[in-house]
């Protein structure tokens, strides 16, 4: 059945939205490119993306509730009901499973009574599995409003949402201390962290991730080894340029093909239908 039309923020709401829009309009050339800051900036307002909020979103940026629907839903980071202060997200892709994931994701279930995607009774915790969290190196990692908390446990991430539902102030691995879904939906909108010493906090990539981008580099790292396949035996190796005959991994090497060589056991490639 139709649907009717979305209950209008109330007076000092919207006001306060259009002064925040307008600052966010200013930063781009065309405005439907600030659709996806206003859509983080309504979810702070309600903590998801409501229907007002869409409708708040096509009005000001001349879209139809369709197109604005249609980026709503696209991008996960986008609620479509309401969710707890703190979206609680447990990496459960292959690395992170294999390291713990799928452990710490059972614990929190039946810790805090929820399944996938649910809140807890008190409002506080939403939880979540993730596909991935782009953070392979600190396997298995959890998210908590975005910020990561590397190299968890169980045991440590049971404790991180019984601090979380407690109200204890909370670190996380890399990044300023966490604050409310609503807070955080602000920031991503553009709007600055006013919180004392929350930028400064703000880190960079962890040791795991800058050993990769020196390997990348070339760069020579203490005791470089390379495992042997077989016998496991610890080779010690630098980095060093491939020679004209060394490929730095069978993919890169040619193979002997149909198509390249003539006297392949399938012969030579010949045009389709020959």
């Amino acid at each position: 059945m139709p649907q009717l039309p979305a209950t209008p923020y109330p007076a000092e709401v919207r006001a306060r939205l259009d002064a925040d829009a307008k600052e966010v309009l200013a930063r781009y050339p065309g405005s439907r490119s600030a659709l996806l800051p206003l859509l983080h900036l309504v979810q702070s307002e309600e903590g998801y993306v409501s229907r007002t909020g869409m409708a708040f979103c096509a009005e000001t940026l001349d879209l139809t509730t369709a197109e604005v629907t249609a980026v709503a839903t696209f991008y996960s980071m986008y609620r479509r009901r309401p969710s707890g202060d703190y979206q609680v997200g447990v990496c459960t892709n292959t690395l992170c499973a294999v390291m713990g994931g799928d452990a710490i994701f059972d614990t929190l279930k039946e810790h805090l009574g929820v399944g996938n995607n649910e809140t807890t009774e008190d409002g506080k915790v939403t939880l979540e599995h993730i596909e991935c969290n782009a953070a392979c190196d600190f396997a298995p990692v959890v998210m908590v409003n975005w910020e990561f908390f590397d190299n968890q446990t169980p045991q440590s991430a049971t404790q991180l949402v019984d601090d979380l539902i407690a109200g204890r102030t909370v670190e996380p691995t890399r990044g300023a201390p966490i604050c409310s879904y609503k807070e955080t939906a602000r920031i991503l909108a553009g709007f600055p962290d006013e919180r004392p010493g929350a930028v400064e906090a703000t880190g960079g990539a962890g040791p795991a991730s800058l050993v990769g981008l020196k390997l990348a580099k070339g760069e020579a790292l203490p005791q470089a080894r390379v495992v042997s396949p077989r016998d496991g035996q610890l080779k010690s190796a630098q980095p060093h340029d491939p020679s004209p005959s060394e490929h730095l991994s069978s993919h890169d090497a040619p193979q002997q093909t149909s198509a390249s060589d003539p006297e392949h056991p399938a012969g030579p490639a010949a045009e389709e239908g020959e």
